[in-house]
C-alpha cells in the first residue's frame, strides 16, 4: 500500500512512519517543508528504509493543496490508498491566528490535496479537545453538541474536524486521541506538555519536603492520558480494520480516566515526593466572582507575582481551563475496533515512573541552563574588592580561571601585584588579570578607583563586595574604642556602598549586572563580642534589601552572602580559632561562584537560618545560648591589648565550638 502523511517530523507522526513502512511492500510519502529537505536523511535513517520507501513531498500545509508541485500530484493521481494528517499546533500557548492558520485552513488544504489526487481514505488525526468543555460524556458519534469553545486551541480542533466532516469529498476516519505522553515502555517525550507541566512543581517539592511529609494537592475534573505507543498502535490497527471506516470517529483515550489529583499523586509517586493526602478542589476557584479575580490581576503587584511563579514554574496562562476539565469521553467503538488485536491503553501507574525519568533526564528546562562559572562570567568584566588576599583572592582565581576579566583591588600595591602573579599561576598566563591599588573607605581613592574601571572596562558586569573588617570585642571592652565601630562602618558599610552606587549606573544602562555582597552568618545569628562588625553588615544587608527592591525591574541583581567563619588572615589575630572547624577560602569562594550562577537573594547555611529563625520565634530562648557562648568564650587577650595570647578553653567550650561550625565566638 501507499501512504501520504503530513506532521511525518512530529511525535506521532515519527512513529506512525515507521509503523507503516513495517509493512510489507508498503511506501509512504511525508510532507517536508521547503528548505526542510535535508532533514529527510535523518528520518530516513531513524525510519531504517531508503529514499524509494520512504519519499520526502516538498510543500506548505498553509498554501492551497499544500503547495505541491502540479507535476508531483499528477504523479501521486490515483497512487495513494491513504491520507493520514497529523500535522497541527499542539501548543496551548501559541496564538490564535496561528493556530487558525495551521489546524483549520491547514486542514482545509489537506481536504482539497486528497481529492486532487485521488486519494482512497483521509484519515484526520483530530483531538478530545474538539469536544471543547463539554459537561458530561462525550460520545464517537457526538460532534455539533461540543460546547465552551472558546479557547483558540478547543475551536481550532474543532473547525478543522468539521472541515473534514463536511467539505471532503474522499471517504473519511477521524480519530480522537486524547492528551498524549510519552512511550510507555521507554518513556521519551519530545516536548512539555499536559501533564509535564506540573512536573516542575513535583520536582520542586521533593527538593523542599522529605518524602514521608503529607502535601496538599489541587482536585479537579477528570484527565485522560494516553501514551504515544498505545494511540499509534491503535491508530495503525484501526485505519487498516476490514469493518466499515467511513465517516466514524474513534476516541483513542483512557476507558478509564483519572481525576486530577490522582494524577498529580501518581507522579509525585512516580518522582518520590510528598504524598497528596489532602486535595484542594480547584471548583472551588470557579465560586469567586469573576470581577474580584480580574480586580486582583489589575494589580500589578500581584500580577507580576503571578506571571514571576507561573514563569518559574513553567505553567501556561490557561492551565486552570484544563485541571477543571469536565468532560468524560466514551470509546465503545475503539474497543470493538481493537477488540481481539492485543491494543490496549496501559494503566498510568503501571508507567509514570518511566515519563518521570524521561522528563527528568532529557526535558527539565533545568538541564538546558549553563550552569557552569565560566558560561556566566567567561568575557565578563568582575570587580572583587579586598581581592590581594583570602576570601577575594580565591575567589578572583576561580573568576579568572573560567575566562572573565577580573580586576582586583586593595589598598596594598605590592600585594595586589603578587596577587596578579598568584592567580596568573592559577588560571594560566593568558587570563585577563588587572589590579588597581585603592582604599574604598576614602571617598577620594574610591572614586579614582571607578573612574579607572568605566574608561578602561566600561564598568562591570559582576561586583563582589568582599573587602571588610572585623573586629572581636566585647561592649564592655570597648568603651573607650568607640573609633572601632566608625572605622569598621566606614569600610563594611560606606566602602561598599560608594563601589556599588558607583557601578550602578553603568548596571541599569546595559540592563545586566549582578552585586555579591559578603556579609555574615553574624547578622543571623547576633553574634556576641562582633557588635561593631555585625552592626556594620546589617546595614549593608538592610541597604541591599532596598536596592533588590528597586532595580527587581532593571536587570541589576543582588546576592547577601551570610559567610559563616572562614580561615583568612583577618581572623589571624584571635588564636581560639586555631582548633576552631571553619570554611577555607576555596569554600567562601565556591559560595561565591555559586551567587553569580544562580544569583539567588541570599546564600546561607542551615545553621545560619536556624538562628536567625530562633531570634524571631524564641528570642529568649536565643538569648540565653549566645549568652552561654559569651561567657563560655572570653575576649582574646590580643583583643585586651596583650600580644602574647594564649586562651584556655574548657572541654565544654571546645565541643561547642566543634557543634557551631562557622558562627563566631
Amino acid at each position: 500500500m501507499q501512504y501520504f502523511v503530513t506532521g511525518a517530523t512530529g511525535f506521532i507522526g515519527k512513529r506512525l512512519v515507521r509503523q507503516l513502512l513495517s509493512r510489507r511492500g508498503s511506501t509512504v510519502y511525508f510532507l517536508v517543508r521547503p528548505g526542510s529537505e535535508d532533514k529527510a536523511a535523518a528520518l530516513l535513517k531513524d525510519w531504517g528504509v531508503s529514499r524509494q520507501r520512504a519519499i520526502a513531498v516538498t510543500g506548505d500545509l498553509t498554501q492551497r493543496k499544500l503547495g505541491v508541485a502540479a507535476d508531483v500530484i499528477k504523479g501521486l493521481k490515483g497512487q495513494i490508498d491513504a491520507v493520514y494528517h497529523l500535522a497541527a499546533v499542539y501548543d496551548l500557548g501559541a496564538d490564535e491566528e496561528a493556530q487558525v492558520h495551521v489546524n483549520v485552513e491547514g486542514t482545509r488544504n489537506v481536504v482539497e490535496f486528497a481529492k486532487a489526487i485521488d486519494a482512497g481514505h483521509l484519515h484526520h488525526v483530530s483531538s478530545i479537545a474538539a469536544a471543547g468543555l463539554y459537561e458530561g460524556v462525550f460520545r464517537e458519534d457526538m460532534f455539533s453538541e461540543a460546547e465552551n469553545l472558546d479557547h483558540p486551541y478547543f475551536m481550532t480542533k474543532h473547525e478543522s474536524e468539521k472541515i473534514v466532516r463536511t467539505e471532503s469529498k474522499v471517504p473519511w476516519t477521524v480519530y480522537r486521541p486524547a492528551m498524549v505522553v510519552g512511550d510507555s515502555t521507554t518513556g521519551e517525550m519530545d516536548k512539555i506538555d499536559g501533564p509535564y507541566y506540573f512536573f516542575k512543581l513535583i520536582q520542586r517539592m521533593r527538593q523542599i519536603l522529605p518524602p514521608w511529609m503529607p502535601a496538599v494537592g489541587l482536585e479537579g475534573g477528570r484527565i485522560n492520558i494516553v501514551p504515544v505507543d498505545f494511540v499509534v498502535a491503535a491508530l495503525d490497527h484501526i485505519s487498516h480494520s476490514k469493518q466499515p471506516l467511513k465517516g466514524k470517529c474513534f476516541h483513542l483515550v483512557d476507558p478509564t480516566g483519572y481525576r486530577v489529583g490522582d494524577v498529580l499523586d501518581i507522579f509525585s509517586k512516580a518522582a518520590h515526593a510528598p504524598k497528596m493526602n489532602l486535595f484542594v478542589n480547584a471548583a472551588l476557584l470557579g465560586f469567586i466572582p469573576r470581577s474580584v479575580t480580574k480586580g486582583l490581576l489589575a494589580l500589578a503587584p500581584v500580577r507580576r507575582v503571578r506571571n514571576a511563579v507561573m514563569k518559574d514554574l513553567g505553567l501556561p496562562e490557561d492551565i486552570l481551563t484544563f485541571i477543571n476539565y469536565p468532560t468524560r469521553f466514551d470509546c465503545r467503538e475503539t474497543q470493538a475496533a481493537l477488540k481481539g488485536s492485543g491494543i490496549a491503553c496501559p494503566n498510568l501507574r503501571d508507567y509514570a515512573w518511566r515519563l518521570w525519568d524521561y522528563w527528568e533526564r532529557h526535558l527539565d528546562p533545568a538541564l538546558f541552563i549553563d550552569r557552569t562559572l565560566k558560561g556566566t562570567v567567561g568575557g565578563k568584566v568582575v570587580l572583587v574588592t579586598g581581592g590581594s588576599s583570602g576570601i577575594g583572592l580565591a575567589a578572583a582565581m576561580k573568576f579568572a580561571e573560567a575566562g572573565a576579566i577580573t580586576v582586583i583591588c586593595a589598598r596594598d600595591e605590592i600585594k595586589l601585584q603578587e596577587a596578579v602573579t598568584l592567580i596568573r599561576e592559577h588560571a594560566g598566563k593568558d587570563a585577563q588579570v588587572h589590579s588597581i591599588a585603592a582604599d574604598i573607605a576614602n571617598e577620594e581613592s574610591c572614586g579614582a578607583m571607578l573612574a579607572t574601571i568605566e574608561s578602561q572596562f566600561g564598568g562591570v558586569d559582576f561586583l563582589i563586595n568582599n573587602a571588610g573588617r572585623s573586629i572581636r570585642r566585647a561592649i564592655e571592652s570597648s568603651y573607650e574604642r568607640f573609633h572601632d565601630y566608625e572605622r569598621t562602618m566606614q569600610l563594611n558599610y560606606f566602602g561598599c556602598l560608594r563601589v556599588t552606587m558607583g557601578l550602578l549606573p553603568g548596571m541599569v544602562r546595559k540592563r545586566r549586572g549582578h552585586v555579591v555582597n559578603i556579609s555574615s552568618i553574624g547578622v543571623l545569628t547576633n553574634a556576641p563580642r562582633f557588635s561593631a562588625y555585625v552592626a556594620s553588615k546589617a546595614a549593608l544587608d538592610a541597604w541591599t534589601r532596598c536596592a533588590s527592591s528597586e532595580f527587581a525591574d532593571q536587570g541589576v541583581t543582588f546576592t547577601t552572602i551570610n559567610m559563616p567563619l572562614v580561615r583568612t588572615p583577618m581572623i589571624a589575630p584571635t588564636k581560639i580559632y586555631n582548633n576552631v572547624p571553619t570554611l577555607s577560602p576555596e569554600e567562601a569562594a565556591d559560595m561565591i561562584a555559586q551567587a553569580c550562577i544562580d544569583k539567588p537573594v541570599r546564600i546561607a547555611t542551615r545553621l545560619g537560618i536556624t538562628g536567625q529563625v530562633m531570634h524571631a520565634l524564641v528570642p529568649r530562648v536565643a538569648q540565653i545560648m549566645m549568652n552561654t557562648s559569651f561567657r563560655m568564650f572570653p575576649d582574646s587577650e590580643a583583643a585586651k591589648g596583650d600580644k602574647l595570647d594564649r586562651p584556655k578553653l574548657s572541654p565544654e567550650a571546645v565541643a561547642f565550638q566543634q557543634m557551631m561550625r562557622g558562627i563566631h565566638f
